[in-house]
């Protein structure tokens, strides 16, 4: 039907058209090995410039975004950069929590120079050990007891020596002061003897009254003194606890001035050392206390842990940055929190059960990520901290209020009412690296307004580089680095020229080099395995080759049952002779990771009407959006170029046969317009053929993605079925800059069994798929006699005329009814 040698016909493309060529005489080495290792990041200068703003400016708000394709080293770039300034950078200060002795629901944050919290956890556990062991010692010495029995015999003398007067007295008057259980009483004599009732009976009255004037008068003597006993014994106990208080400040006192002398002068660290020494003299009877079971071991109780008992934990210091989180020989931290929760990114307060209940105190609050990287750099994925419940707001809060408060879920929602700490917060002095991918980048921009405020960085990864000369020296570095790193094998000239050709591929474009390096460093060890079983000191193109069909082959189950069911004819796919309205389109597939093509049949039929293109897809909800605007196109264009003295008089619908599944895009409006055309002159299309591309209201063929692979699956589905020579696949002319074809469709290209045609207006494809020009208007207003335009103009001109004659003879018969 079409002569590839007529002028009006578009030429098919050379087989070195076909892919990028890439001479191996243009590099200069035998292997890779003999490459200097790529000491940057090609093709990421934008970022990486980026990036290093984030972590050399002062201010604190300039966190960072990295957004890009995954794969293409976002974590690996940051790491780098961050690593190199984080090493420049002095090693930040330690911070610790402490009891609060007056509040202790609220413990006390302190400051303190690199290495110092260790120091201190240190000399204050050696500090309890210490007054441990001291001051049972100074309260078990000889002083201390003598002392102690001096006040203990003093106030037992006086106490002796007033009851002695006392009885003295009672003696002297003849009263007796006897002991009973009850306590004392009191009675008369009479001649040494005490009176009995009958005796006292006995007695003159005179007598009477003088043993009762004796009795009282000692009776009240001994109230007094009696009454006299609790000042006393509180004086006595005031005299033991100022003795108590002298030793065990003298024991504490001389501990703490050792734990001072040690440790440096800090404000902070002196209020709490000294509130420290205060509640130790006060409570120095906690070291009096027994615990058998300490000392059980078998070690002597003098090196017995004695900071482990809870008596002493108040005494604690809990080390929050320092203890190992930081680096230790110098530098700031580079922290990377793979899963962000709220409390792994703020820090947590633990919990213990103890009869029943939970209790906690400052030694169980448990530092975040946040708190670890103080002073230095925190990296974390943009995705797992949304999706973590209440990340995302607990880290706006940090970075806004410019310091760590420690909070749970619960107490966010109200809905626990337990009382817990309240941690002094601790300053936010890090900077902030979120990764992700540019949709989530743009829809933080959008839907959060403290975003912008907070991550005033983008470091935008590019996806691929401009494929030139110095392009491709810096490739064969860039895929010599990557080699060294996965300890492989050193590719071949020839190799890095097929990896290169690769990379254009997955790039989609013959003028770009994928920058995606993990995809690449994935083929490349595939190669080095095969190279291995082929025995090769260095990967050559063929183990290349082996590499990418065999990772094409592991994923092309589906395309091969897809590809079957029309081999088979179950789905209806001509590749040779003729048909009216109907065509082949082309479609591409992406299961998981892996994308292929397929034909698919698209018919359309025509008729007389009321000016209604129906899209079957739309009407039956299969059709996307992107898809309808693409059918909306094509009847713009049919008003606008057939018949434009008339109303449009026609009723069209389109259809892809045996689909069943959801159709987007407007790759085939150039399909679905040529199938409609074809339909209305009544002009077979060559099914030999399939056709990708959009179209514009002014006929111009737009180009589409994915176009290797619809050649290749039109191809393969040719192939099976046995090529004839005259099958091909017409694209859209500005698609020629992005093929990147397999070696199978090149060859057959080469020995003439395939043909790949670019067009650029939809009056090249309707020449070459109909047989006959399209034709264009003349002087006259008029298409060619015989031309496909005149053909569809007269077809849609005599819609229209049978449709005003059947509208007249309606009106007609209506009147005479």
């Amino acid at each position: 039907m079409n002569n590839p040698a007529d002028p009006a016909h578009p030429a098919p493309l050379p087989a070195t058209a076909l892919h990028v060529p890439v001479p191996v005489a243009d590099f200069d080495f035998s292997t890779t090995a003999d490459l200097p290792a790529e000491t940057g990041w090609l093709g990421q200068d934008r970022a990486v410039d980026a990036i290093r703003m984030a972590a050399s400016i002062r201010h604190g708000d300039f966190n960072a975004f990295v957004l890009g394709t995954p794969g293409t080293g976002r974590h690996r770039i940051v790491d780098a950069i961050l690593a190199e300034a984080a090493a420049g950078r002095a090693r930040p200060n330690d911070w610790v929590y402490v009891n609060n002795f007056d509040t202790p629901h609220k413990p006390t944050a302190i400051e303190l120079p690199p290495g110092i919290a260790v120091r201190l956890r240190k000399a204050m556990e050696a500090l309890v050990d210490d007054l441990a062991n001291a001051i049972p010692a100074l309260f078990e010495s000889e002083d201390y007891q003598s002392r102690r029995n001096t006040i203990e015999q003093g106030f037992a003398d006086e106490h002796e020596e007033a009851m002695s007067d006392l009885f003295e007295r009672a003696r002297a008057r003849n009263v007796a002061i006897l002991r009973t259980p009850m306590g004392f009483t009191v009675t008369g004599l009479h001649d040494g003897e005490v009176l009995t009732p009958d005796k006292y009976n006995a007695l003159t009255e005179a007598e009477q009254q003088e043993i009762d004037a004796a009795v009282d008068e000692i009776q009240d003597a001994l109230g007094e003194i009696l009454k006299a006993a609790p000042a006393r014994e509180k004086e006595h106990r005031r005299q033991v606890e100022e003795l108590n208080y002298e030793m065990a400040r003298a024991g504490v006192e001389d501990a703490i001035a050792d734990v001072t002398a040690a440790l440096p002068e800090i404000d902070a660290l002196r209020a709490y050392l000294e509130t420290v020494r205060a509640d130790l003299i006060e409570n120095a009877q906690i070291f009096l206390m027994r615990d058998d079971q300490m000392q059980g071991g078998p070690f002597p109780g003098a090196t017995s842990k004695h900071y482990t008992r809870p008596q002493f934990q108040r005494y604690a210091v809990n080390v929050i940055v320092g203890d190992g989180h930081a680096a230790q020989d110098g530098g700031a931290p580079v922290i990377r929190e793979t899963l962000p929760t709220l409390g792994n990114l703020i820090g947590r307060i633990e919990y213990a059960s103890e009869m029943g209940a939970l209790v906690t105190n400052f030694t169980m609050i448990r530092p975040g990520a946040l708190h670890r990287a103080n002073g230095g750099f925190i990296v974390l994925d943009a995705l797992h901290v949304l999706s973590e419940p209440f990340a995302w707001d607990a880290l706006k809060r940090c970075l806004r209020t410019g310091e760590i408060s420690i909070y749970s879920p619960g107490e966010r929602l109200s809905l626990v009412s337990t009382v817990s700490l309240d941690p002094d917060p601790i300053p936010l002095r890090t900077r902030v690296i979120l990764v992700g991918e540019r949709l989530h980048y743009y829809l933080l921009s959008a839907l959060d307004p403290d975003f912008a405020h907070l991550f005033k960085l983008e470091a935008d990864l590019d996806d691929h580089l401009p494929d030139d000369a110095s392009a491709r020296q810096g490739f064969a570095r860039m895929i010599g680095t990557i080699a060294r790193k996965a300890g492989i094998r050193p590719l071949d000239a020839a190799a890095v020229a097929a990896t290169l050709r690769e990379a254009s591929r997955i790039a989609g474009d013959a003028e770009r080099l994928t920058l995606n390096t993990d995809t690449l460093s994935d083929i490349l060890r595939e190669a080095d395995h095969w190279a291995d079983g082929n025995g090769h000191a260095a990967i050559t193109p063929r183990d290349i080759e082996k590499a990418l069909h065999e990772r094409e082959r592991r994923a092309s189950r589906i395309r091969e049952l897809s590809h079957e069911s029309i081999t088979r004819d179950t789905v209806l796919i001509d590749t040779d002779g003729t048909a009216t309205g109907q065509i082949n389109a082309l479609s591409v597939l992406q299961i998981g990771g892996y994308a292929f093509g397929r034909p698919s049949r698209l018919t359309a039929r025509t008729r007389m009407g009321g000016g209604k293109l129906v899209d079957i897809e739309r009407e039956t909800e299969l059709g996307g959006a992107i898809h309808s605007k693409g059918v909306l196109i094509l009847q713009g264009y049919l008003a606008a170029n057939y018949a434009t003295d008339m109303p449009m008089s026609l009723w069209a619908s389109l259809v892809f046969e045996q689909s069943y599944g959801g159709v987007d895009g407007d790759s085939a409006s150039a399909a679905e317009l040529l199938a409609l055309i074809s339909s209305l002159a009544e002009a077979p299309i060559d099914q030999s053929f399939a056709i990708t591309g959009s179209i514009n209201q002014f006929g111009a063929i737009q180009a589409i993605g994915g176009v290797n692979e619809k050649i290749e699956g039109f191809f393969d589905i040719c192939d099976a079925r046995g090529l004839t020579g005259r099958q091909g696949v017409l694209i859209p002319a500005a698609n020629t800059k992005h093929l990147a074809l397999r070696r199978r469709v090149i060859e057959a290209v080469e020995a003439g069994s395939f043909r790949i045609i670019p067009v650029s207006r939809l009056d090249e494809a309707i020449a070459f798929l109909m047989g006959a020009g399209a034709g264009e208007r003349g002087a006259d207003g008029a298409y060619p006699e015989g031309s496909i335009n005149a053909r569809v103009e007269a077809r849609l001109r005599g819609f229209a005329d049978a449709r005003r004659a059947y509208g007249r003879t309606v009106l007609e018969q209506g009147g005479k009814s």
